[in-house]
């Protein structure tokens, strides 16, 4: 049986190639557990035995349950690594204000989605308009923006504008129909103190064609966008998103760890990069809370835990309510296992800002964001905060891609060999630089990630639907 004990503190190991009645990436007793000990693994606790198991055996959700106690008390230790600083350059479109754009593309955004039909015609008569470097022209389309009140009303207005501010954005359009609550003079005034001058503004009920009227706008912005040109720019100015879905048995030992090291090598540059899933670090904030920066921002971070914790019990769940099905089958047992290996992705760097859901990331180093861990809003959540391109780990598979490059990094061979039209990086036994080449061809946009044609956005959705 091919294996790997990933910490010398663990009482069970990795079956890699599968035997007998032992998945591939499942777990095994490397000795006896007695009922109620404590099963080890990442040199962490990752739940309790339900039954004696004994050496050699499957371990999984037959005979171990979780150990999460959902009202633990926070410390903090810092202890983050110290990287070795260094400098390097990309090309990229170079913006008036803001970071460097990866991608000449413009967006068509509805402030609701009574108007989708409008923004998905515009993107499919304006697909004649590309030309010169534009990269796409692409309709976010979405079924919010009306009968919602409050706070979440709030949320998604802030997040459409954050996404019209995303680099790879050379030109925005917004599209309201004119009686939402999402209604356009909220739009422009949140995005009033950036002082762009890439955005324009229509609603449908103010003017006599509406497809006209869009199609001049996309004209004159498809006339400047052609001749822009990239230029070099230093790698500060780069942010990436760090997302895992659909993980199994090897994700952790595999490309999440092969991810953290390039957010390492990303952040020693002066780089940046944001870590989200706030459900999926349960079991492995304590690790996440020891790298923070300082006292601050430990207890930013805490009270992000905390709050996301407090909404699960005001809705009748279990802080525990993971993994998926899908993670089951794929090898992993508890929350805490997936946690442990989720957050993977931060590698060793500390963490230097806690970002609210839609706040725009405005430091170098890695930033906690606070959004869910389901795969189409967190990516949404991370382009959102400024990412220029998100790098998604998987042990399943998905052809999902949030609006900005998605970049797939497949946990496993056979994974990356069966949907190859996925998967970007088959991370098994593969070292950083292949990874990091690869980042830096699709930021130079020598590279197109697979799934780059494919545009989605999702919103973190709260409160009452009228």
């Amino acid at each position: 049986m091919e294996k790997v004990i990933i910490n010398e503190k663990d009482n069970v190991g990795v079956c890699l190639n599968g035997e007998g009645k032992i998945p591939a990436g499942h777990k095994y007793a490397l000795k006896a557990i007695k009922k109620g000990e404590y099963v080890i693994k990442y040199g962490e606790i990752i739940g309790r035995a339900t039954a004696d198991i004994s050496a050699g055996e499957w371990v999984h959700t037959h005979n171990v349950r979780s150990h999460l106690d959902e009202n633990v008390a926070y410390r903090y230790e810092f202890n983050a690594a110290t990287l070795e600083k260094g400098k390097a350059t990309f090309w990229g479109y170079k913006r008036e204000k803001g970071r460097a754009g990866i991608r000449n593309e413009i967006y068509i955004i509805p402030t609701v989605g009574c108007v989708n039909n409008v923004c998905m015609r515009l993107q499919k008569e304006a697909q004649k308009l590309v030309q010169g470097s534009i990269d796409g022209i692409f309709a976010l389309t979405h079924q919010f923006g009306c009968s919602q009140l409050g706070e979440d009303n709030e949320n998604i207005k802030k997040l459409l504008c954050s996404i019209a501010l995303n680099p790879n954005a050379s030109f925005v359009l917004f599209v309201g129909l004119g009686c939402e609550n999402n209604g356009m003079d909220g739009i422009k005034q949140t995005l009033a103190p950036y002082e762009r001058d890439n955005i324009e503004y229509f609603n449908c009920q103010d003017v006599e064609d509406e497809h006209a009227y869009g199609m001049a706008i996309l004209e004159k912005f498809a006339e400047k966008a052609k001749d822009y040109r990239r230029e070099e720019v230093d790698f500060s100015q780069l942010c990436i998103g760090l997302k895992c879905g659909g993980s199994d048995g090897y994700s952790g030992l595999t490309a999440n760890p092969l991810v953290g090291k390039i957010t390492d090598r990303t952040v020693a540059m002066g780089g940046s990069a944001i870590l989200t899933e706030v459900p999926e670090m349960f079991g492995a904030e304590q690790l996440l809370m020891n790298k923070c920066k300082n006292l601050e921002v430990f207890e930013k971070y805490k009270k992000m835990i905390e709050d996301f914790k407090a909404y699960y019990t005001r809705q009748g769940f279990p802080v525990y309510e993971n993994p998926s099905p899908g993670n089951k089958k794929g090898g992993i047992t508890t929350l805490e296992e997936k946690s442990l290996g989720c957050v993977e992705k931060a590698g060793g760097s500390e963490i230097v800002a806690v970002l609210d859901y839609g706040e725009l990331v405005n430091e170098a180093g890695v930033s906690a964001l606070n959004a869910p861990g389901n795969d189409l809003i967190a990516a949404t959540a991370l382009a959102a905060s400024g990412c220029q391109i998100v790098l998604f780990t998987t042990g399943r598979g998905t052809p999902f891609s949030t609006f900005v490059p998605t970049m797939k990094i497949a946990s496993n061979t056979p994974l990356a060999q069966r949907k190859h039209g996925w998967i970007d990086f088959d991370a098994y036994g593969m070292d950083d630089d292949g990874l990091f080449s690869l980042l830096v061809k699709a930021v130079n946009g020598e590279y197109r990630c697979k799934s780059e044609d494919i545009r989605e956005i999702a919103f973190y959705k709260t409160g009452v639907t009228l």
